[in-house]
This record gives structure tokens, sequence and C-alpha cells, in this order.
């Protein structure tokens, strides 16, 4: 090794030595840089790769070699033989193929060390190549020591960095790996160099060189730097470009295993070419049985498990179809631990297609949520109307089939006082133990619902013995919800009317049976309530009869078809001191309609309260007329008496017809005052504040009569004429009366007796106290024209009793 240093320091240029260095460092960082590129790549790209990084090292390497040959100064005039030079250039490129090849593509373990090795073997070949193109006048004689040393240190050191190469990708790494390779190929260098001896030779003439050597190791040092350059720039770019795609692919397969979705994507022959993480779970299966498998035997593996009911080979036919006609396709299956997914199969260009799978449990179970409430009474948990009416269509189908169905709509008597009295919790307790009871006396196989309010149907079905199965149900039902009810320490006795109509003797049309259902109802309630009964064909005429009045009575008052009358009203003698106002329906085509055969209908349906304020500001206006200052009664129905606009509409009328507000008198029915007690004091203390008096009419036929006498002096009491027309033949009917007669003494207040008839009614009512009587034994009620005439006669006929 001292012949090597003695060498370096005494037969070489330093300049030309730290030159071939750099160059050997520069080659040596790009042969590692186009290692990792192709390393990186595969098929094509990495051959071609390889085809650079061979050039590039061959080149690199030679260059190194023949720039450490110029810095060589034997001391005598050295040439080179041009066929020999570049052979030795062919052979650095070739091996340093070969051992880039097994370095990167060999699959045993030591397969870089040895690709290492032959490169560095390609290194001594060049490099002992390129000696033997050396002419000069002499001989040169190798010391055999220091080549073994020479080429062990190439193969080494080469096989070193080839193994660190592959290895690690990483900046350490490759200045490690470019750092050995450089010391493998110097090293290799000038031990070989110092192998040499020259023994010179007159007799060999050499050529004469037209560059010195410095110029020459110049040139070809700046050529290759250049060559190298571009190709380590090449590699740093496609280095930088697949970094960018590595973060890119990175990026894109953390989205794609950490998506909410399972994802997979199958070629056209339905094999799985990926998928990702999500996707297994989601099936119930594991990734070892997806990898290489195909959509057909994701079928039949979910299919042993449990999660697949259909026929595999049928399902994969049907969506491989699909993918190939540009269909997408969706569908619902069962995942693991009864999870709910859905799948999507979208079809991909250039064949197969991309299956996503979602688990949509919870969606599903809030869908179902929403169904079932937007068909269910939320309070009762029953089927609401709209259901009802759907399972009603379903059950009729049956009767196609020569069976029979029933439909019982039934309202509970008397809710709404036992819901205003105590209250809508207690009413929605007392509707929760009525929808128990109701499920007790159906079948399973028959629908119950609440349609609103207290009204309450049942469709009874798969029976061909109507109406008797009806009638029994209907009996059950009356009994059952009469029995009472402990409701928070309240005990409450309601009752139940039921209508029913059968299909298909009735209708076979839901909404017509449910009409019909209805008016069968509505008879039962006419009748008195607690009962169930069938519809009948006239039910329909009347109910027919019964719209076309409703019709006519809501244009009756925009077409002026409604007139007052009015009957007097006389104190114990004969005096007349008011009038009560009456309303008559003049109808062009029915004539005159009886207030019996409307106000009903008036309040049913409404019309009351417009007809009631009509009736207000007509009276007042008629009696601001009169000649003499007398009163004037006006009847304020249950429905009006609630309406917001009653005490609004009475000081309207009397400020549009200046009547003195003392003048007119307020009936209210006993009915009008027992619900919502405070509203009502509250009504009647407005009305008082307007100058108003207030009377309580059909007394004795209401629940409170007592207690709202003593919650409010009122300014008269009237006695029902029921009791009136009585008096005489009935005891109880005399005693009632004399009852309310000393009741209204006691309290002050007037009473007033209608319906007086005969002389001996009135007389006996006069014997009784009663202040104020009215009737027909005075005259009938007429129209305010002739109200003038009876004014006139003051010295009207006596009439005795």
């Amino acid at each position: 090794m001292y012949r090597v240093l003695t060498c370096l320091t005494t037969e070489h240029d330093w300049r030309l030595v730290l030159l071939a260095c750099a160059i050997c460092f520069l080659a040596s960082v790009v042969v590692i840089s186009l290692f990792y590129r192709a390393q990186a790549t595969q098929g094509r790209v990495r051959f071609t790769w390889l085809g650079l990084g061979s050039v590039t090292a061959g080149c690199g390497i030679w260059a190194t070699h023949f720039i450490g040959m110029l810095a060589f100064d034997p001391g005598i005039g050295v040439g080179y033989d041009e066929v020999l030079t570049g052979l030795s250039l062919v052979i650095a490129i070739v091996i340093s193929a070969i051992g880039l090849s097994v370095a990167l593509c060999a699959s045993f373990r030591w397969s870089a060390a040895l690709g290492g090795a032959i490169a560095g073997a390609g290194i001594a070949a060049m490099h002992y190549t390129g000696m033997a193109a050396l002419e000069l006048p002499g001989q040169v004689i190798f010391a055999p020591g220091l080549v073994v040393a020479s080429v062990t240190f190439g193969v080494l050191l080469t096989a070193a960095a080839f193994s660190v190469a592959k290895d690690r990708d990483d900046i350490r790494s490759a200045l490690l790996a470019a750092i050995l390779l450089m010391l493998a190929v110097v090293s290799l260098h000038f031990t070989g160099i110092g192998a040499a001896e020259i023994i010179p030779d007159p007799t060999r003439m050499v050529g004469a060189v037209l560059l010195s050597p410095q110029s020459l190791a110049y040139i070809i040092a700046g050529i290759t730097a250049t060559i190298l350059g571009m190709s380590l720039v090449a590699a740093l770019a496609d280095r930088q470009s697949a970094g960018k795609v590595r973060r890119q692919k990175l990026l894109l397969d953390t989205a794609l295993h950490n998506m909410s979705q399972g994802l997979c994507m199958f070629d056209a022959d339905g094999r799985i070419v990926l998928f990702n993480a999500g996707f297994p779970g989601m099936l119930g299966l594991s990734a070892e049985a997806l990898t290489g498998h195909s959509l057909l035997d994701i079928y039949k593996s979910r299919q042993a498990l449990g999660y697949f009911t259909g026929d595999p080979e049928a399902s994969f036919a049907s969506v491989t179809a699909a993918a190939r006609a540009g269909r997408s396709s969706r569908r619902i299956t069962q995942g693991p631990n009864g999870r709910v997914m859905r799948v999507l199969e979208q079809p991909k260009a250039g064949g197969g297609w991309v299956a996503t799978v979602e688990d949509i449990t919870e969606i599903s179970k809030a869908e179902a949520q929403i169904s079932y409430m937007a068909r269910h009474d939320p309070l009762t948990d029953l089927p609401n109307r709209r259901l009802f009416l759907e399972q009603m269509e379903q059950s009729l189908r049956r009767v196609k089939r020569g069976e029979q169905l029933a439909v019982l709509c039934l309202d509970l008597d008397h809710f709404k006082f036992v819901n205003d009295s105590l209250g809508h919790p207690t009413g929605d307790q007392l509707l929760m133990a009525v929808a128990r009871r109701l499920r007790e006396c159906v079948r399973e196989c028959d629908t119950i619902a609440r349609l609103g309010g207290d009204e309450f149907a049942i469709v009874q079905v798969g029976t061909r013995n109507q109406p008797i199965e009806a009638t029994i149900l209907a009996n059950r039902i009356v009994d059952v919800l009469r029995a009472p009810y402990d409701l928070d320490g309240h005990q409450v006795v309601i009752g139940a009317s039921v209508g029913i109509s059968v299909a298909p003797s009735d209708s076979s049309d839901p909404d017509q049976l449910m009409r019909n259902a209805d008016m069968a109802l509505y008879r039962v309630k006419a009748d008195g309530r607690g009962a169930y009964r069938f519809f009948e064909a006239e039910m329909d005429a009347r109910a027919q009869a019964r719209r076309s009045l409703e019709l006519d009575l809501r244009s009756a008052l925009m077409n002026g078809e409604f007139e007052l009358y009015f009957q007097s009203i006389h104190d114990g003698g004969d005096e007349i001191i008011g009038f009560e106002t009456l309303v008559r329906w003049h109808h062009p085509i029915r004539g005159t309609v009886p207030p019996t055969s409307f106000l009903q209908l008036a309040e049913e349906t409404g019309v009351v309260v417009p007809l009631g304020e009509w009736v207000l500001r007509k009276a007042c206006a008629e009696a601001a007329g009169w000649s003499r200052d007398v009163g004037v009664a006006v009847n304020v129905s249950p429905v009006q008496f609630r309406s917001p606009n009653l005490v609004p509409a009475v000081a309207a009328a009397l400020s549009a017809s200046g009547l003195r507000p003392g003048r007119l008198d307020i009936e209210i029915t006993e009915s009008a005052l027992i619900q919502d007690k405070e509203s009502t004091l509250t009504t009647l203390h407005a009305l008082r504040n307007l100058g108003v008096k207030i009377s309580i009419d059909e007394f004795g036929t209401g629940y409170s009569s007592l207690s709202y006498l003593r919650s409010f002096p009122f300014d008269k009491i009237k006695i029902d004429g029921s009791f009136v027309q009585d008096v005489g033949a009935d005891d109880n009917s005399m005693a009632i009366v004399r009852a309310v007669g000393g009741l209204g003494k006691s309290l002050g207040i007037a009473t007033n007796a209608r319906g007086v008839e005969t002389p001996e009614q009135l007389s006996w009512l006069r014997a009784e106290g009663c202040s104020e009587v009215q009737g027909t034994l005075f005259g009938l009620p007429g129209p305010a024209a002739g109200i003038e005439t009876l004014l006139s006669k003051r010295n009207r006929r006596r009439v005795v009793a």
C-alpha cells in the first residue's frame, strides 16, 4: 500500500485527482438516485431507469478512470489506444447494467450485494481494460497483491453501496450509498494505478497528444458532468413527481380506508380489484374472504352466514348485466348483528363497476319511526285515520272473495264535560284507558283507530256472519266503556254511541262506508246516545236533506231571508214591559222554515255566530225606534256565548243603534254556563260593564244554576215553558215553579214564566209571585211592523184568570 501512496503523492496531478473524485461523487449520487427511481417502478418504466442508470454509471466510472489516468504522470509520454479505451467504456456500461438488474430484479435476500459485486467486477474490468489501452515507451508490470486488493475494494464497497441503497430510501442512506460507491471506484482505480510498474523501453514510440492532459481532463469532466447533471435532474424531477403521486396516493388511501362507506371495485368479470378497510366488515366477512375472489364468491359466503337469502348465481348475473349495460343498481341487504346495508353499484368506464356499502340501520330506524308516527295516534298508540283507511282498503279486498266487513264508528258520551271540568291531562288519561279497553274487545285481525278527539273507529274483518258479529261487538263496546274509570282519584263514568255500516251490503267504498257509519252514529246521538245503530238507507236521504238545508242556511243570511219576530213580555198585570226577539226564515222555495228545523243545525255548523250578531244589530235598531221605552230581549246561544266576538258585537250593536244599554236583555241558557267557569264569569262581567241586563233562560234544565246564581248577580230568571205547561196538573212542576219564584224573591231577582197559554196558568203564576209572564195567551209573535199597534193600546182588555 506504500507504493500506492507514493504513486499518488509523486506521480499524480492533484488538481486532476480532485476533479476525478468530484466527478466520481457526482456520478455516484446520480447512480444511486437512478437506482431508487428504478426500484420505485415496475415493468417498462423500471427498465428505462435501469438503462439510464447503466449508461450514467458506466460513463461516470469511465470518466473517473480516464481523468485519473490523465492525472497520472509517469515521467514519460503517454498515449491511448482508441479501441481499448472505447471498449473499457462499453464494459463499464454493460456490466453496470447487469449488476443493477440483479440488485433490483432478483428476489433473494442477498440480491443487492450480488448485484453490487457484479458492478464492482465491472469497474475492475473497465479499469484494467483502460490500463491496457495505455500506449507508452515501456512495459507495464502489475503487482499481483495490489491488483487483488484493488478488485476486492471495488467489489466489496460496491456491494455495500447497493445493499444500503436497496435497504432504505432516505437522504442519509442515499448519501452513504453514494459515498461507498465513490470509494469503490476511487480505491479500485488508484490502487490499480499503484499496482502498475512501468519499465522504460526506448524502442516503443507513442504518438503525440494534441491536447494537454489537463485540457483533455477538463473536457471529459465537463461532458460527463453535463450528462450526469441531466440524469440527476431527471431523477430528482421524477422523484419529486413520484413523491407527489405517493402523497396523493397516501391521501387517497387514507380517505378510502377511513370513509364511512365500504367500497369495492370489480373488473368486468366481477372479480375484486380493490376494497377499503370498511367493506368486509359491513358485509360480515373477513378481508381474507375477499382477496382474490369475485362477487359471486361474496354472495355464497354471505349465504353461508345467513346474510343473503337470494340466488347467488341469479343475483351475480343481474349485477354484471346491469354494469355491462351501463346501468346503476341499488338494493338493501342484511349485515351482521341485524344491521341494514344499502348497496349501490355504479358502472365504470372500461368495464366493471364500483360498489359502495352504507350502513343505514339508524336511518332505517328513523324512517320506520317517522312512518309509524305518521300512521299512529301519539296519545293512544292506535292507528290514525290514514292507517285506518289503508287497512280498510286492504280488508275490503276480502269482500270480493265472499267475506263481509263491518265498520264501527263510535263517540264517547260526555267526554267533553269530563275534559273541560277535570282538565285535559285527565281527558288524555281517559282516552288512553278507552283505547286499552277497546283493544280487549277486538280480535288481532281487527283494526282499532283513533280518528281524532273522542272519535274512534273499528274495522271488523274476516267474518261471514254480519251483522250478527258486529252486533255482538257493538254491545260489548257499549257495556265495557260505560264501566267507571278511576283517574287520579276521580271516578269518571261515560258511555259510547256506535254507528255501524257493513260491506258489501252498504257499500264497498272506504269513504262511503265511513260516511254511512257516521250517519248511523249521528242517529244514535240524536236518539239519546249510549247505544248502537246500523246504517239504513233513509239515513242517507236524511243526511242529504240536512246537507241541502245547511247549504241554504249558509246563504240565507247573505240573501236577506231572515226576519225578526217579537213576542210581548208583560208584568204581573197586562202592561207590556218588553219584547223577546225571535228569528224566522223565509226561504224562496221551502217557504217559512220553523226555528226547530234550523236553529240546532246553525249551532252545529257555526252559522249561529254571524246569525246571532245580525239578530243583535237588527233587534237593537228596531227597539231604538219604538215609541215607548220598553226592553228588548235577545237570546244568545252557547256557541255564540263562547265566541270571543260576543262582547264587541253587543257593544257595536248598541253604538250603531243608539239604544240605551239598560233596555237590552241578553238571555243565556244554562248549557252555555257549565263550561270553563272562569272564562264564563269574565264574559258575564264584561257584558254587565256595558250596562245591559243578563237573564238565565230555560232555568231548571241545566246542571249548575244555583252555583251561578251565587257567583253572578243575574237580573232575571226565566222559568222554562215545560214547567209552566204542567201547572195545575203536575205537583212536581208546581213545586219547581213555586221554588224558583221563592228563590227569585229571596235573591231580589225578577222571574219570568214562559209559555203561558191559559188564564188558569196566568192566575196561578200571579199568585206565586212571578213578576213577568209571556206566552200565546197574550198573542202570537209577530213582525216588527205590528209592535207600535200593541204599544198604542195602553188600556188593553184585561185577561182574567
